[in-house]
């Protein structure tokens, strides 16, 4: 598989015409951002220099750790004090290394409209585990409010990626997601993505990202 190399440059513009031709601001307008590390950080910090603030605030970046068992193997390994049968019903394709609190009303995503932002939309699996769990979250404290007698305010979640991998996913997204809240960056062919925060040689890097044709 050919590898295409991704300059600093390049990204840059790709979001700033994402954010403009999507109408980010206009249509989902996110007021807080959730950054899949390590992957996600760049492009988040990146995407919020083009996001409109919210009470003259720029939009708050919140990190989460998550990662990827494609390798039963290894999840074994893991997880060797499970059973075998544990194993089988249990086995997760993705494992949190760190998540988000919600311990008052300051912090809690209630309300709000969440942009979840990650490089490359390659299987699917980790995207599609995080707005799970976050929907998850998210329905805890909802039900706490409706315990409380007290209405619960519409949530949103979208997803920001700067590419997406035009392949066989293997999970998907929920509908309201994908028809109208999926952002990508660029659609394109399954290759060998090599971002600029992964170069050791960043002159090198991006010197070869100069003959980019995808």
């Amino acid at each position: 598989m050919s590898k295409i190399h991704v300059s600093y440059n390049q990204i840059h513009t790709m979001i700033k015409d994402t954010v403009e031709n999507m109408n980010l601001n206009g249509d989902f307008q996110p007021d807080i951002m959730v950054a899949i590390g390590g992957g996600g950080f760049i492009p988040a910090r990146i995407l919020r220099t083009f996001l409109k603030k919210k009470n003259n605030k720029n939009i708050s970046i919140q990190a989460i750790g998550l990662s990827l068992y494609e390798d039963l193997e290894i999840w074994k390994a893991a997880h060797k004090d499970c059973s075998t049968s544990d194993a089988v019903v249990a086995e997760p394709s993705v494992i949190k290394t760190q998540w988000l609190n919600f311990v008052s009303e300051e912090t809690s995503l209630l309300g709000r409209n969440i942009l979840i932002v990650d490089e490359v939309d390659d299987t699917r699996r980790t995207l599609a585990y995080a707005v799970r769990e976050l929907t998850k979250d998210l329905a805890m404290e909802a039900e706490k409010l409706q315990q409380q007698g007290i209405p619960v305010p519409e949530t949103k979640i979208g997803v920001f990626v700067l590419h997406n991998k035009l392949k066989e996913k293997r999970e998907q997204l929920p509908d309201e997601i994908m028809q109208g809240r999926y952002f990508s960056c660029k659609d394109m062919p399954d290759q060998w993505l090599v971002y600029p925060w992964d170069a050791l040689d960043i002159e090198d890097h991006t010197e070869k990202s100069k003959d980019n044709i995808y």
